[in-house]
């Protein structure tokens, strides 16, 4: 049985060759038994997926930047000013 340390070495080492097929099994069998590399494994395969995208057109980043839309950049100012009001009237 593999250690998660184990496991997480060769989750890294799946990106740059190909795992034989002894570790291939003891890792997928880690893998279904234990939430915490499950999680370590998806977060891997996403930097993994997003660092070859980056790299095959850097430009492709300022797309993926998070933001909100200008109707809920719009709520949230009526809101913060709504409170505002409420706090300046009620004599804090």
């Amino acid at each position: 049985m593999l250690t998660c340390k184990d496991a997480s070495h060769l989750m890294s080492q799946s990106f740059d060759r190909r795992l034989g097929w002894m570790e291939k099994a003891g890792l997928r069998f880690h893998l279904a038994i234990c939430r915490s590399c499950q999680i370590a494994h998806r977060q891997l395969d996403f930097l993994h997926w997003f660092c070859k995208r980056i790299a095959a057109d850097p430009s492709d980043i300022t797309s993926m930047q998070p933001g909100l839309s200008a109707e809920a950049q719009e709520r949230i100012l009526k809101e913060l000013r709504r409170k505002q009001g409420e706090q300046s009237t009620s004599g804090d």
